[in-house]
Parts: C-alpha cells; structure tokens; sequence
C-alpha cells in the first residue's frame, strides 16, 4: 500500500476517533528496523529529557545555581521515597535505574496530553476492496499507549532484579528465599520440619511463577491505564470538544504520574525483598 504525503492537524471532531491499540509504522526504517510512531515519540522524549536537563543543570557546581537545585531537589525527594524499600546499602546501586525509569515513564504518559499527539494524522492509501478511499493513521501516539514499549520496561525491570539480586545477594539468599524452609527445627521437632519442607518448595514454584508473571502485571497494568485514558480523551472530545477533555486530562496527568511511581514502587519493592533483608553477600562485595 502506497503512503499519501500528507500530514495534518484535524479537527477535533474526526479527533474523536478511538485510539488504535496497534502502532503505526510510518514508512521508514533505522538499521533495517521499521519506525513506528510509538518509537518516534519515544525518541523525541528522550531527546527532549536529555536537553531539558542539560540546560537546566549544566554544569553541575557544587554550589547549585536554580536549575540544578530543582533537579537535585526533584531526585532527593524520590530518593528519599525509595530508600526505605530498597534499603542504605542498595539505594546508591538503585537509584540511577529507579529514577530513570519514573523520570521515563511520567514524561511517556504525559505526552499524550501534548497538542498534536492523537490529532496528527497521516494518509494511507486503504487496501484493495475496501469501502474507504483512505485510511487515517496516528503520526505520532503515546509510547506507553502501545504494549511493545510498557513490555519492553517491564523486561528492563526483570533483567535488572536478576542482576541486583545475584550481584548483591547471591544465587544462595534466592533460593533460600524461595525454596528454603524458614521454621526452626529446635522448637517444631525433626518430622514436622520434614514436611514443612515439602511445603515451602511448593510454595517457592508458586512464586517463581509470580515472580515471571511480573513481566505480564507491570507491563499491562501501566499499558491499560495509558491507553484507556487516551480513548477516553479522544472519546470525550467527540462529544463536547475542547471542554470535557480538558477535564479528562487533568486526571490523566495524576494518573500519569500515579502510574509512573506504581511501577518505580514496583521495581524497588521487588528488589528490596530479596536484597534489603540479613543474609547476602558480605558488604564488602557489594561495593
């Protein structure tokens, strides 16, 4: 199907239409690598984090001028936040990643709210057969409305716990945490701890299933919240444009940033569970 070279801002009524659950590909590849929208909005953000806060901070002093004292103020407070869960001696290794993921996400879910995004169209020419001459197509949609993004962070999660827990707690502490029997043989006596036993690998399989379906529960939970709240957006406006979705996107942004610390939380807690307890490796190898 041939692309029509046509891009245009319209008009909140044909603005109305739902969101596509599907990203758009806009006709152009990056190292052999198709372009969606989802990824074009991505990079635009991140570029857009990356001069934001060079112009805001840059060069950091150890006096801080006010771009960097708002910054440092920002990261500090979510610092502080988190610390509790991950614990002191995992907050410094954590943080970087942790920070980065809410400072992503927030802007991510956001972004939908910026003027353009859902509205800037582009034509395509509809297939063979169909009623439609052309076919409307998102140019640039939140990434966090699309599931291959929110899938992708919630692998980045995955893949950082498996290192943070057997980097600083030792393959030993996770299967002890999992599989291993936490009664005391002393006070229940040798058969009953016996059978504990059996229990608790039982209830470690169950957990190592959970412990997978992570990948599942963050990436859908942060998915259905964005992508719900833009076809509400978008459905809203074809009923009153301009009124009731302005309404619709002051919740957005409290859900936007409610859902950007759910994940965060998420991926200090699980850390924290198996590395902010007694048992891992000695603290000299955590440094």
């Amino acid at each position: 199907m041939s692309r029509l070279a046509t891009l245009l801002l319209l008009l909140p009524s044909l603005a109305g239409a739902a969101v596509s659950p599907k990203a758009t590909d806009l006709g152009f590849e990056v190292f052999g690598l198709p372009v969606t929208n989802s990824v074009l909005t991505t990079w635009i953000i991140g570029l857009l984090i990356i001069v934001a806060v060079r112009l805001a901070v840059g060069t950091p002093r150890l006096v801080p001028g006010k771009g960097q004292a708002v910054v440092e103020g920002m990261a500090m407070g979510l610092r502080d936040a988190l610390e509790p869960i991950v614990g002191k001696r995992m907050i410094g290794k954590t943080f970087p990643i942790l920070c980065g993921f809410f400072v992503f996400i927030v802007l991510m879910n956001w972004s939908g709210l910026l003027p353009g995004v859902g509205t800037l169209k582009f034509a395509q020419a509809a297939a063979p057969g169909s009623a439609a001459e052309v076919t409307w197509l998102d140019a640039i949609r939140p990434a966090n409305a699309d599931l291959n993004t929110t899938l992708a962070l919630s692998v980045l999660s995955f893949a950082f716990w498996t290192y943070f827990v057997l980097r600083y707690a030792g393959i030993k502490v996770l299967a002890h945490d999992l599989f291993g029997n936490k009664a005391d043989k002393k006070e229940i006596g040798l058969a009953m701890w016996i059978l504990l036993s059996f229990i608790f690998l039982a209830v470690g399989g169950i957990e190592v299933v959970s412990i997978l379906f992570r990948l599942i529960s963050l990436s859908f939970r942060l998915y259905g919240n964005v992508f719900g709240g833009e076809n509400l957006i978008h459905a809203l406006g074809g009923i009153m444009p301009y009124a009731i979705p302005a309404a619709a996107a002051l919740l957005e942004v409290l859900v936007g940033l409610i859902q950007a610390f759910v994940f965060t939380l998420l991926s200090a807690v699980y850390i924290g569970l198996i590395c902010n307890h007694e048992g891992g490796h000695d603290e000299e190898h955590a440094h």
